[in-house]
């Protein structure tokens, strides 16, 4: 048993994404076709899924609700696996600064939180400019060792059990302060 995303066709989908985007902005067929350029029955066959865009009518309407085209088709995009298997949890290592990071629930543009394991090296330091997205939100517990965060200018140190919750607007850091590696979860909510 599959399920609704994954089962229903990408052109199916992005008909209904397409009348989705035009709703929650209340515009009427007609209001689209005149920011749009668009005829307004061009635009209801696309939306009931009759024709499918060209690139370029992909793209003007990708314009009108200002959105990126890999944005609107990964909203699209079937459901994400339930099940993450370990095996299939991508695991990237930094052997120079002595840290390694599996992901062990990966981004999908259908959800907005992801879990990673990260692992620091003793003595490894680590420091971010800036959050890939202002205000992303970042829960960190500690599952084995020490460690000194530093969000938005001030530093936490942690130790196993430990749990620090933030939202991030600057810079991070993230140092093993102890004799043996610190190996922590992290979740991520996107705002």
């Amino acid at each position: 048993m599959g399920d609704k995303g994954s089962a229903e066709p990408l052109e199916a989908r992005l008909a209904a994404r397409l009348g989705e985007l035009r709703t929650e902005r209340g515009w009427s067929l007609d209001e689209l076709a005149r920011r749009a350029g668009i005829s307004r029955s061009t635009l209801s066959r696309l939306e009931r899924g009759e024709i499918s865009p060209t690139a370029a009518l992909l793209n003007t309407l990708c314009t009108v609700y200002e959105r990126t085209m890999s944005r609107l088709l990964a909203e699209v995009e079937s459901e994400p696996p339930q099940v993450v298997r370990a095996a299939a949890q991508p695991v990237w290592r930094d052997e120079t600064s002595g840290f390694t990071r599996r992901s062990v629930s990966p981004p999908h543009a259908g959800l907005r939180g992801e879990v990673v394991e990260g692992t620091l090296s003793p003595g490894a330091d680590i420091a971010y400019d800036g959050p890939p997205v202002p205000g992303v939100e970042q829960h960190i517990w500690v599952l084995e060792g020490a460690v000194e965060i530093t969000a938005n200018g001030r530093a936490h140190e942690l130790a196993a059990g430990d749990c620090l919750r933030f939202r991030l607007w600057g810079s991070s850091r993230f140092r093993c302060v102890g004799p043996a590696p610190v190996r922590y979860a992290l979740m991520v909510v996107l705002p």
